[in-house]
């Protein structure tokens, strides 16, 4: 499958401290978990259990998704630390 070959063009270097917090309060207020279904990487989680969002910024692609789709608010999205992160490769 194509999405097979694209994630073994990608690498990361995991930043011990996450470029990307979610705020549980705004996100428990949620009526649609949008960020569960766009984020490409499914680095969010919806846990039932517990009632809040489980989240892995280790597997994150640096794209943005969740950002523009959180109508709550609940993301605060920055790049991480310099030489960390995700890396794209061509061949």
């Amino acid at each position: 499958m194509i999405t097979d070959i694209l994630f073994n063009l990608v690498s990361y270097r995991i930043d011990e401290e996450p470029h990307i917090r979610v705020d549980q309060a705004k996100c428990a207020s949620c009526a649609n978990r949008a960020c569960t279904f766009a984020c490409p990487a499914r680095c969010y989680e919806w846990n039932q259990g517990r009632g809040q969002l489980d989240f892995a910024h280790e597997a994150c692609l640096e794209c943005g998704t969740c950002l523009l789709v959180c109508e709550a608010g609940a993301v605060t999205w920055h790049y991480p630390r310099g030489g960390c992160g995700v890396r794209y490769r061509l061949t």
